[in-house]
């Protein structure tokens, strides 16, 4: 391989050079690993044996070994932080050290991505050189929130696909699954105390069509997962190093969780699963304590569920007008010493926090949260610009920057929508998603308060997993190197110059991106 050739990384490593000549594997060739890095390990040479053919046994011993055609993953270097690593490739071995398992994780994404396109493949390749080319690399990223989101609450995904999302997730180095999993239109997570949330909140009767929202197709649709396919893709995510983040919305987005308990709402009967789209006015009865208690019991079930240190409660788009209509809402508003029904939701976030604070959890949610007042510990996930992450980090919280502006993958790609499949609205082309800086705007002594960034795929007109794809890539890659290089390191020429190599791995993993055309 060329020194001149052009490297497909991404996201590009913080230092990279080019050395002489490459390590090539052969039948020979063995992996050690020191004990830490031993599940890395096994997940690398499982990576290689399904499309090598080579045998690649690993052997975990505490004092590896400097021995020729090796691969070495070593967890000694505290120096590069939690997700950072050191990769030297020689023509006789190929040297990985972390400090962490999970950085070690993300150097064999490095390896992965040196290694010929043929690496993608399973079945055993015949007359391929399997080449990494002289390298020394030192990587690590610039913000420990690199997140995606997939709402599944409009349109359903099965276990098998969620799965592909989190493996692609894991080539770009993201570390964060947000999982959206209930909505008025659909409630699609199994609460054992509560089987009617998916008896009949999984179900709605119809669906908007993609190109008009005002017409309805006429057929039932429903989804949800088991609370055993929920822990199999927690744990198929905790393999590669991404924590999944369940997000239950309340007290908005709740009209399937009514049309199933219905004594939870304000006017207490009447709801159905919601067969449109946009922001219903029928909301959770934040006077009522069978609310609270319900949340609570809902809660208590998703941290049994979800090892993740944030569950996200939504928060976000909740209307007010049956609270002021409601004799249990104005009574909590009195008896809470409450200035107005924006007040009454800051209660509502406030006790769920506590709850979740007295589990050793903590609550994030959109930035209407802050509306109110914002609860003593929370942490704000900004969508509306990126004010609210402003206000909330110069109020000293933790936030996660993912505007509208530059994070919303259900937006158009391009500016001529006649050839583009219906969308929500919005234009968010490549460049503004590579321009996305998390901390701009932020006062810089208060910047250590920018957890880090997300991309998030609302799915009212992505009804299949195809789009799911051509919205989400390539757009995610280029923020996975917009949340992993700070915006100096970057340079949009070299991404693209980069991304038709890339584009050629996603295309031998099936991924049906947009296409430039």
């Amino acid at each position: 391989m060329s020194t001149t050739e052009v490297l497909a990384l991404v996201p590009r490593p913080q230092s990279l050079v080019r050395g002489q000549g490459q390590f090539t594997l052969t039948q020979q060739t063995q992996i050690f690993a020191s004990p830490d890095a031993a599940p890395v390990a096994e997940y690398l040479a499982a990576l290689l044996r399904r499309s090598s053919g080579f045998p690649l046994p690993v052997s975990v011993q505490d004092t590896v070994p400097d021995a020729q055609n090796t691969l070495l993953l070593v967890a000694d270097a505290p120096g590069l932080g939690d997700e950072g690593y050191e990769l030297v490739v020689n023509t006789q071995q190929v040297v990985l050290r972390a400090a962490a398992a999970a950085g070690l994780f993300y150097g064999v994404q490095t390896i992965r991505q040196l290694l010929p396109l043929t690496i993608e493949e399973s079945g055993l390749q015949q007359d391929v050189i399997w080449a990494i080319p002289a390298v020394t690399i030192k990587d690590h990223p610039r913000f420990s929130w690199r997140g995606l989101h997939l709402d599944v609450g409009r349109h359903w995904f099965p276990v098998a696909f969620v799965k592909k999302f989190i493996d692609w997730m894991a080539l770009h180095k993201f570390n964060v699954f947000h999982w959206h999993l209930t909505e008025d239109q659909g409630w699609r997570i199994e609460i054992k105390r509560y089987p009617r949330l998916t008896e009949v909140g999984s179900r709605r009767a119809a669906t908007p069509i993609p190109a008009n929202r005002e017409q309805n197709d006429g057929k039932p649709y429903g989804g949800h997962y088991t609370q055993d396919e929920i822990r199999e893709v927690v744990a198929y995510a905790k393999a590669r190093y991404i924590t999944v983040l369940p997000e239950i919305e309340m007290p908005g987005h709740a009209l399937a969780a009514l049309a199933a308990y219905p004594e939870l709402g304000c006017a207490g009967e009447g709801y159905q699963v919601w067969t449109r789209w946009g922001i219903a006015k029928d909301v959770f009865c934040a006077g009522n304590e069978d609310t609270y208690t319900f949340l609570e019991n809902v809660l208590a079930e998703v941290l049994d569920l979800f090892p993740s240190e944030f569950i996200h409660i939504g928060g976000d788009e909740c209307p007010k007008g049956r609270w002021e209509s409601c004799p249990k809402c104005q009574a909590m508003i009195q008896r809470e010493s409450l200035k107005d029904e924006h007040e009454l939701q800051s209660y509502v976030i406030s006790r769920i926090e506590k709850f979740l604070n007295a589990h050793n959890r903590r609550l994030i949610g959109w930035d209407e949260i802050l509306e109110g007042g914002l609860a003593p510990n929370a942490t704000v996930m900004s969508w509306r610009g990126t004010e609210g992450g402003i206000a909330a980090a110069s109020a000293g919280h933790d936030v996660v920057m993912s505007p509208e502006s530059h994070c919303y993958f259900d937006h158009y790609q391009a500016k001529d929508r006649e050839n583009e499949p219906p969308a929500i609205g919005g234009f968010l082309p490549l460049e503004k998603v590579y321009a996305f800086d998390p901390t701009t705007g932020v006062p810089e002594d208060k910047t250590c308060h920018v957890l880090g960034g997300q991309g998030n795929t609302w799915t009212e007109y992505i009804p299949t997993e195809a789009q799911v794809e051509y919205m989400v890539y390539p757009r995610a890659a280029a923020l996975a190197e917009a949340l992993w290089l700070s915006p100096d390191g970057r340079d949009f020429a070299d991404f693209m110059r980069r991304l038709p190599g890339h584009l050629q791995r996603l295309d031998r993993l099936g991924i049906r991106y947009r296409k430039s055309r």
